[in-house]
């Protein structure tokens, strides 16, 4: 039967599936273009792990940079990219990489033609500063926006908080009671909290602004219908052409026709167990969207589109949980002083600063099964705010599981934690020497500016090193986490779906998490998975427009 023969319930130029950054750009981007469309959302919560996340985005090369006549270029944004990504498969080919770079400034300037204002986070370095093409300050995000213009959508918004923070609040509020910048940033957070409050704004901030200030720029002004609780079912495919999708809506059926395109933003597969046993061999210990299940990436699969790194994820280290929320990510809390991080013997087995990617596959490679653990010398805990552990409730439920172990001694804390007593021993005073030098002769820990972004300055002769050896110790038993997986349809330039001999499913784009990921198997900076997926949204919505209806 050919399309023209088909009914429909509803016809639309483009119909999106997912509500989190990609979705809204691609929306955002048809409603730039003068296109009608729809977003559908699987479950009752709308924002995705955007929402849940730190709401950064990658922009190397951005119209802010140049605004504050920061230099960076497309070249050395490029260089950057294959210094760090390199060949990866047919996801991070040299055309992907350039289409990303490229639409950068397309995406910041629409974004702020359609209300949304951006801040630079000027002091947060790319992951590999000093490899070639490296910067500091390439990371945007959205200031603290009044989440009251949602009016009732605010009540749908997953993980809502109604916290004003930026992406630096987080860096310095670690550190917030040590060292004078810290303070400073707190108290300019809780001033900013409280002149929302003062104005009756209701403000928000990281993740929660970025979705927000999405939902205002396409659902409020943009007047886009957004659907909750509508899962796709499966594409509609007349002659090898997607032209729509099928819906469960209200416990019926729906068909909705796309003229254009249907964009699958739906996010990874990380909340699917039985996914990431057969790709991970893993359980895993997801931090983004319960929602993610990767049933649009089976879909697309089912339609002959190519998968691309399914045994890959946005990797890092965690603190899993006993209650089945998502689990607590670690980010900087392992890079200050006073801190130290060994496998299930006793001992170190990488840079405990490095990139949460890196520390996950090195978890990974060093024993994927083994419990690991985050020693803390009494001196962590007095100077700076572990952000992972600020639910009274949750610490406790982790101490009553062994999840978190206490000792007035270290002979103490390795029984605690069941290691080896005389290798913990020799890793303790082993690490306590490089402390004292300044110099980490095992895992160069605190060499990149990388590293030193989360160290404490006030700490010499190394911002990230302290000796372990005033108690009470503390142990939090760390597993391999994530912040999503990466791996899922591949993709072209224009956010197109690929077969696996290249050629293109028509009608048929994915961005986002349930793509294959221009990053490959690493992550070069801050908001390396939202500022791809916005980008490649955009360049969807915009291929879409000017193809023949």
């Amino acid at each position: 039967m050919s399309d023209r023969e088909q009914t429909y319930d509803h016809t639309y130029d483009v119909v999106v599936v997912g509500t989190g950054a990609a979705g809204f750009a691609t929306a955002m981007g048809a409603i730039d273009e003068g296109l009608s469309v729809l977003l559908v959302e699987s479950t009752d919560k709308w924002g995705g792990s955007t929402a849940m996340s730190g709401g950064g985005m990658w922009m190397p090369d951005n119209p802010l940079m140049r605004r504050d006549r920061v230099g960076d270029s497309r070249e050395e944004a490029l260089t950057y990219l294959e210094a760090t990504v390199g060949d990866a498969g047919p996801a991070t080919d040299r055309a992907r990489k350039e289409a990303f770079v490229d639409g950068v400034e397309d995406f910041v300037v629409t974004a702020e033609k359609h209300g949304m204002v951006f801040a630079r986070a000027a002091d947060y370095p790319d992951y590999y500063p000093e490899r070639p093409g490296g910067k500091i300050g390439r990371a945007i995000e959205i200031e603290p926006h009044d989440s009251r213009k949602l009016g009732p959508w605010w009540g749908s918004l997953r993980s809502a908080v109604p916290l004003p923070a930026k992406t630096d609040d987080v860096w310095l509020l670690g550190r917030a009671w040590s060292t004078p910048s810290g303070f400073v940033r707190g108290a300019q957070l809780v001033f900013r909290a409280l002149g929302g409050v003062v104005t009756g704004k209701r403000l928000v901030g990281i993740g929660n602004a970025l979705a927000t200030a999405f939902c205002k720029a396409v659902v409020i002004d943009g007047r886009a219908p957004m659907w909750l609780e509508t899962p796709m079912d499966d594409l509609i495919v007349d002659d090898g052409r997607v032209t729509g999708i099928t819906v469960t809506r209200d416990g019926r059926t729906e068909r909705i026709r796309a003229t254009r395109g249907v964009m699958l933003a739906s996010g990874g597969f990380e909340a699917n167990v039985e996914w990431r046993r057969k790709h991970h061999g893993i359980d895993g210990a997801p931090s983004g969207n319960p929602g993610n299940v990767g049933h649009p990436i089976e879909v697309a699969a089912r339609a002959g589109a190519a998968l691309d790194l399914m045994d890959d994820a946005w990797w890092g280290a965690s603190i899993a949980t006993v209650d089945g929320e998502p689990a607590s990510f670690i980010v900087g809390e392992r890079s200050m002083p006073f801190s130290l991080m060994v496998d299930a013997k006793g001992a170190r087995f990488a840079n405990e600063s490095e990139s949460y990617v890196d520390l996950g596959h090195h978890m990974l490679e060093h024993d994927k099964d083994g419990a690991y653990w985050l020693v803390f010398d009494a001196r962590h805990g007095r100077r700076y705010l572990r952000m992972f552990a600020m639910d009274p409730r949750q610490k406790k439920a982790w101490a009553q599981a062994g999840i978190t172990v206490k000792a007035p001694t270290l002979a103490g804390l390795a029984d605690a934690m069941g290691v080896d007593p005389e290798t913990f021993r020799a890793t303790i005073e082993r690490f306590n020497g490089f402390a004292r030098t300044g110099v980490d002769g095992e895992f160069g820990r605190g060499n990149s500016a990388y590293d030193r972004y989360y160290g404490d300055p006030l700490v010499h002769p190394n911002p990230n090193l302290g000796p372990i050896e005033k108690g009470p110790f503390v142990a939090y038993r760390v597993v391999v986490g994530d912040l999503g997986t990466k791996g899922g349809v591949l993709t072209d330039a224009h956010a197109r779906a690929l077969r696996a001999d290249g050629s293109i499913i028509e009608g048929l784009y994915a961005a986002g998490n349930c793509s294959a990921s221009v990053m490959g198997r690493t992550y070069p900076g801050p908001g390396s998975t939202i500022g791809p997926a916005v980008v490649f949204g955009l360049r969807g919505a915009r291929h879409m427009a000017a193809a023949r209806a």
